[in-house]
C-alpha cells in the first residue's frame, strides 16, 4: 500500500485557505488545518478579529473533519515582518511586509515546524501554480490573472517551492466561492482581506510611531539643486511618486521624487522627474536557474498592481541585477520588489536599491 502524503494546510480563516483544505483533502492527501496567529486585529468596537479567524478556520476544519492547531507565532512575526516594516520605512524605503511574512512564515517558520511534526508538503490559498521540469521546481502565474499572486512569492527557494502546494493555481475566484457555497462552509461569502494586517486603518506613520515611541521630526521640502521649498512632517509620512497631502502649494502638480532619511529631506519635483529606464534590484532569488548568464529579455514588474514591462535583466553582480526597461518606469520605489518573468513563469526578483 502507497502511504498517503500528509500535507498541512495553512488556514487564515478566509475562503481561499479552507477551499485550499477541501480541495487537498478531495485529492487523496492525508490533511490537518494549521493558523497562524500572526498579530492582533480589534476593530472600532474592541473586539480581536484574529480569534475570528481562528474560529472560522477551526469551523471549516470541523465541517471537512480534518484536525486543527493554531500556533501562536506573533513575537516571531513582529521580530521580523513587523521590524522590517519599520526599519524599511524608516531609512527612506517603501517595505513589503506581505513578500517578507511569505519567506519567514508561511514558507520559513510555518514550513519547518510542519515538516518537523512529520508533515511531507504545506498548502496555502495563493493563486500561483508550481511544476517540476528538469528536476527544478518552477513557479507559474495563476490561471486567473486577476487574482495572480505569483509578485508576493518571487523569493520562495528551491527547497520552499519542493514542500509546497497551490490547489487554487488553476481555479478562478468564482469557482472558488460556488465550491464554499456547496460544501456550506460559514465563510462563503466572507470578504477578502485588503489591507496589511497589523496597520489596518492603513496609517502607517501613526503606526510606526506608536511602535518606536517617538515621533519623526520636520525636515525640508527640496528641490533636485538642493534649494528649500518648504517644510515636510516627517520623511515616513510620504512615498515616491506621491502627490496629494504635501500640504505645499507650487503652482503646479508635485511629486516625492526622492526621500533622504539622514538628511531628513524630501525632494519634490515635476511628474515627468519620477520616470526612469533602470532598475537595480538586490536580495535577489532565481527561481529557474541560478545565475543570469548575459543579458535575458524578460517582462518586468515594479508594484503588485503594475502592468509587466519588457526589459533587459543582466547579473551585475554576484547579488544584483539591472533591469534595463525599453519604456521608462514610473516612481520605482527603495524596497518595493521587482520581478521578472517569462511567459506565464517567475524567473525571479529583488528589492529595489
Amino acid at each position: 500500500m502507497i502511504e498517503k502524503k500528509k500535507v498541512s494546510v495553512a488556514m487564515s480563516g478566509g475562503i481561499d485557505s479552507a477551499v485550499a483544505a477541501l480541495i487537498t483533502l478531495e485529492q487523496g492527501y492525508e490533511v490537518s488545518g494549521v493558523t497562524m496567529k500572526l498579530c492582533p486585529k480589534i476593530s472600532n468596537d474592541g473586539t480581536d478579529l484574529t480569534l475570528n479567524d481562528i474560529a472560522d478556520a477551526k469551523a471549516v476544519c470541523d465541517k471537512i473533519g480534518i484536525e486543527h492547531t493554531v500556533y501562536d507565532l506573533e513575537n516571531k512575526f513582529h521580530d521580523t515582518v513587523v521590524k522590517d516594516f519599520i526599519d524599511t520605512y524608516v531609512s527612506g524605503g517603501t517595505p513589503n511586509p506581505c513578500i517578507v511574512c511569505n519567506k519567514l512564515l508561511k514558507f520559513g517558520a510555518l514550513l519547518d515546524m510542519e515538516i518537523a511534526r512529520g508533515a511531507d508538503l504545506v498548502a496555502t490559498g495563493h493563486y500561483a501554480q508550481i511544476e517540476e521540469k528538469n528536476g527544478r521546481f518552477l513557479l507559474k502565474k495563476a490561471a486567473d490573472e486577476k487574482k495572480d499572486q505569483s509578485y508576493m512569492l518571487w523569493s520562495l527557494s528551491q527547497h520552499q517551492l519542493s514542500h509546497t502546494l497551490f490547489p487554487l493555481g488553476s481555479l478562478t475566484k468564482p469557482e472558488i466561492r460556488r465550491m464554499a457555497e456547496e460544501r456550506g462552509f460559514v465563510i462563503a461569502h466572507k470578504s477578502d482581506s485588503q489591507d496589511i494586517c497589523f496597520v489596518p486603518d492603513g496609517n502607517y506613520a501613526a503606526f510606526i510611531e506608536n511602535e518606536r515611541g517617538e515621533g519623526f521630526p520636520e525636515g525640508d521640502y527640496i528641490d533636485e539643486n538642493g534649494n528649500i521649498l518648504g517644510r515636510h512632517k516627517g520623511v515616513i509620512h510620504y512615498t515616491i511618486g506621491q502627490r496629494k497631502g504635501l500640504g505645499i502649494s507650487m503652482g503646479r502638480h508635485i511629486f516625492v521624487a526622492a526621500k533622504d532619511a539622514e538628511k531628513n529631506t524630501v525632494t519634490l519635483a515635476d511628474e515627468d522627474k519620477l520616470f526612469t529606464n533602470t532598475v537595480v534590484i538586490r536580495g535577489i532569488n532565481l527561481i529557474p536557474f541560478d545565475k543570469i548568464e548575459g543579458k535575458l529579455r524578460v517582462k518586468a514588474k515594479i508594484r503588485y498592481r503594475h502592468a509587466e514591462s519588457d526589459a533587459y535583466a543582466e547579473q551585475t553582480g554576484l547579488d544584483e541585477i539591472t533591469l534595463t526597461f525599453d519604456e521608462p518606469q514610473r516612481a520605482p520605489a527603495k524596497g518595493q520588489s521587482a520581478v521578472m518573468y517569462y511567459g506565464d513563469y517567475v524567473i525571479g526578483g529583488g528589492i529595489i536599491q
